[in-house]
């Protein structure tokens, strides 16, 4: 038997969609033809096929793909499992290679920052407990949730709880860590209050330093012991060995300082350096385990959304009810300014809903008998009945929390650069200390093991990732801290790094590039009255009405002088066309083109300049005063005034810029000339937007999300940078990655910037702490021995190491005087 042969595997797939063994017949041949396929069989009858194939060659995947293509649809489950334990690029990688080596995985997508696996699989070949066992045996922990357990709270607990475990052990490391810091410096800080004997100041540095080395720091050990089972190292690794070996040196020194005492050195011992390093980089940690205790949050407050309670008619008795009973099929009743309940369709009444968190239209929508009714909109003016059709996790908004949770979950983790420098460096570190004891012992001056061991440590203390492991963290903290001062609130180190990199913006539209409110943009006259004087007449009629149409007009009617609006005498509401009011004996009627061809009442020469304004995606209201037409209101959402300026901006920058909105393609469009947008994506629902999102991630787009809504939280999930307008709800704040705080759209731009700017930064920082290692390892290895009888002395090493680190920190600290 060959290789291949022993690579060959089997997978049954559960098709549904056949309805003859013709379409049985073609599935078969089309899976047979495919390559690595060793054979395929498919039962019409048990509704599945057989294929033996080699994994090599074709995946699971394709074959999903093909019968989709084909027009047929697998049966395929999806899982998230959340995961404890992960803390680098290098532990997303085992635990995707860990779920991928298992038979009926279809993909997998494994999240750092909200520490989630997102698996699809088969579920007639595996099931949630091999999934589960598959990422144990990786070495991480699964959360797991009792039955009735809310999944999101308990994730939110348990981040909370190692986010305070994390900062406890920041305050005793440092609490224990400073006096230890103190102590190695007793001398050169000047403290003669006392005379201390050296040994004695060891002995007490050694005493303070241990539970710091191997309680505070036993998260760095685990690490690098899971690493090393799976043949890897990363900054655990390098943590671990590095800080050991200045402690280990250190208890022998404090003990056995004949041992290190040879000519021109005496023997000193680096606790300080190890607690430093310690206490620095669980400094980091606690912060990266601060930001991500925050992404369940969206998740929370569209939870919040919901009606607790429905009205529901049984036997002809309303009666509330909680939002859990309600069924299909269930008559409901809604009153003005309460929350719709569940999804379904109106079955008598009218009203106006403000369907805004969903749709992002500033404009309520006018319901009818037979319209549809959206779960956690809001009823404005009229009251209605309605059959639930869609309830539980059926419902548009329970499909929105979902998809903000895929898209979570799905977001390419960030590979930091530290790690994967940490594992291409660790073992190159641990290399050379080896051959630098080998070499001193074997060849070196007596007496040989003092000299051997006094140069692996200082190779091991030189290489100590204090330089490397703030390179990254404190650039980002520094650029955070610029982000805030500017108005940018950014989450994370991973949208700050990922910045720089986009290419393509998306904005919403409505209250993102436009204001988010009706406004009266033109009021045309036929010439036979003024423009005050229609705006008088319909601000008059409008007094009484609660319509944001109305409300725009009135708003209007107040901004000029001699305009004061009366009460109208009669006042009727016409349903989906208008109002009728009697304003000074005269009467007035207020309403669309349909209206008027009700009233049979001419357009006046008005009709062309009408269609004007609707192709401009503009509402028309007609003003009809004794059944004649003068004039036309246009109202519509106008759009900021900074919108053009920073669309200009952007495109100076090299980056395409896009609208995706759930309004019609004529508004949108009109809306994208008066911007300079490239693309328009209109009419797009709530639960298409994430997906239209993943489409220009597949045209190989980076892409930013830039959005103020409700509707719009799973695509700022979905993006590769999430931004909202701080103006906005606050769920598309908790669902994005930045915040413009003061609401200004001149933050996309900033934000860009800074990110370009923190990352130049982090360059730098890391190319002189290579530069650093690069010069004094092969010095601490002892290369210039031979020559001029040079050795770096453990704490040369050490006082070396931190002036590296001071250097990291001092260049990151000049980000705060960038101009942006």
């Amino acid at each position: 038997m060959n290789k291949e042969d022993k690579e060959i595997k089997r997978i049954d797939l559960p098709i549904t969609g056949m309805s003859c063994t013709a379409c049985a017949a073609s599935i078969e041949a089309n899976l047979s033809s495919m390559k690595g396929v060793n054979k395929a069989s498919v039962n019409f009858t048990a509704e599945k096929a057989t294929v033996l194939y080699n994994p090599l060659s074709v995946s699971i995947s394709d074959f999903v793909k093909k019968i989709k293509d084909l027009g047929y649809s697998v049966v395929i489950a999806k899982q998230t499992i959340p995961i404890k334990g992960m803390s680098c690029a290098a532990c997303v990688k085992r635990v995707q290679d860990a779920l991928s080596s298992l038979e009926g995985v279809v993909s997998i997508s494994v999240n750092l920052a909200t520490e989630r696996a997102t698996v699809e699989y088969v579920p007639s070949q595996i099931g949630l407990r091999e999934l589960r066992q598959a990422v144990k045996d990786a070495g991480y922990d699964v959360l797991t949730v009792d039955k009735g357990e809310d999944i999101v709270e308990k994730e939110k607990h348990e981040r909370e709880a190692h986010y305070q475990n994390l900062k406890m052990k920041v305050l005793i490391g440092a609490v224990l860590a400073i006096p230890v810091i103190i102590l190695a410096y007793w001398d050169m800080l000047g403290i003669k209050i006392f005379s201390l004997p050296k040994k004695i100041n060891f002995i007490i540095q050694l005493i303070l330093e241990t539970p710091v080395q191997f309680w505070i720091g036993w998260q760095f050990y685990k690490g690098a012991i899971s690493a090393a089972k799976h043949r890897t190292t990363n900054m655990n690794t390098l943590i671990a060995v590095g800080t050991s070996a200045a402690y280990i040196y250190s208890v022998f020194a404090a003990f056995y300082p004949s041992l290190f005492e040879i000519k021109g050195y005496s023997a000193e011992v680096y606790f300080d350096t190890a607690a430093a390093i310690i206490v620095l980089i669980l400094l980091g940690r606690m912060f990266e385990a601060r930001a991500k205790g925050r992404t369940s949050e969206a998740i929370k407050k569209l939870m919040g959304l919901q009606a607790k309670t429905a009205r529901v008619l049984k036997n002809g008795v309303e009666k509330d009810i909680p939002i859990e009973e309600v069924e299909i099929g269930d008559i409901i009743i809604v009153r003005p300014g309460e929350r719709i309940p569940v999804d379904g369709i109106i079955k008598d009444g009218y009203s106006s809903v403000d369907e805004s968190m969903l749709t992002g239209e500033s404009i309520p929508v006018e319901k009818k008998t037979g319209d549809s009714a959206i779960g956690a909109t809001i009823n404005k003016t009229g009251s209605f009945r309605f059959e639930a059709t869609r309830v539980g996790r059926d419902t548009v908004l329970s499909r929105i929390i979902n998809m903000v949770q895929e898209a979570q979950g799905s977001k390419p983790p960030i590979a930091r650069m530290a790690d994967k420098i940490a594992s291409v460096f660790v073992p190159v570190v641990m290399i050379i200390a080896l051959i630098t004891f080998l070499v001193w012992f074997l060849f070196g001056p007596e007496p040989s093991l003092t000299y051997a061991l006094l140069n692996l440590i200082a190779v091991l203390i030189i290489a100590c990732p204090c330089a490397l492991g703030l390179a990254t963290p404190t650039s980002i903290m520094v650029g955070t801290g610029k982000g805030a001062e500017n108005g940018i609130l950014i989450r994370g180190g991973e949208s700050l790094e990922t910045a720089h990199k986009i290419n393509m913006v998306v904005f919403d539209k409505t209250g993102t590039l436009t204001k988010g409110e009706p406004s009266v943009t033109d009021i045309i006259t036929s010439g036979s009255v003024t423009k005050k004087d229609i705006l008088f007449y319909a601000a008059s009629a409008e007094k009484n009405s609660e319509h944001p149409l109305g409300e725009a007009i009135i708003k209007k009617a107040r901004e000029i002088d001699g305009i004061s609006p009366e009460t109208p005498s009669q006042f009727q509401a016409v349903p989906g066309q208008g109002i009728k009011a009697d304003v000074k004996s005269k009467s007035v009627i207020l309403g669309n083109a349909a209206m008027l061809e009700n009233e049979r009442i001419k357009f006046n020469g008005l009709k062309q300049k009408a269609e004007t304004l609707a192709s401009d995606g503009k509402t028309m209201v007609f003003v009809v005063v004794d059944k004649i037409v003068h004039g036309i209101i246009g109202v519509a959402d106008t759009i900021k005034p900074e919108s053009k300026e920073i669309v200009k901006s952007l495109h100076k920058l090299g980056i395409e810029v896009a609208m995706l909105t759930g309004d019609n393609r004529i508004t949108a469009d009109a809306i994208a000339r008066i911007a300079g947008i490239d693309r328009v994506l209109a009419q797009v629902l709530p639960e298409d937007k994430a997906e239209e999102i993943k489409k220009l991630q597949n045209e190989g787009k980076v892409v930013a999300m830039v959005g103020d809504g409700i509707n719009d939280a799973p695509a700022l999930a979905q993006a590769d940078v999430g931004i909202a307008i701080g103006t906005g709800t606050d769920i598309a704040m908790e669902a994005s990655d930045i915040t413009l705080i003061k609401g200004s759209l001149k933050g996309v731009v900033t934000a860009i910037a800074l990110s370009k700017a923190t990352i130049r930064n982090i360059k730098q920082n890391l190319f002189w702490a290579f530069a650093y290692n690069i010069i004094l390892i092969p010095v601490a290895a002892g290369v210039l021995f031979p020559f001029f009888g040079i050795l770096l002395n453990p704490m040369l090493a050490a006082l070396a190491m931190s002036f590296s680190s001071v250097s990291v920190v001092t260049n990151a600290l000049r980000l705060r005087r960038i101009r942006l």
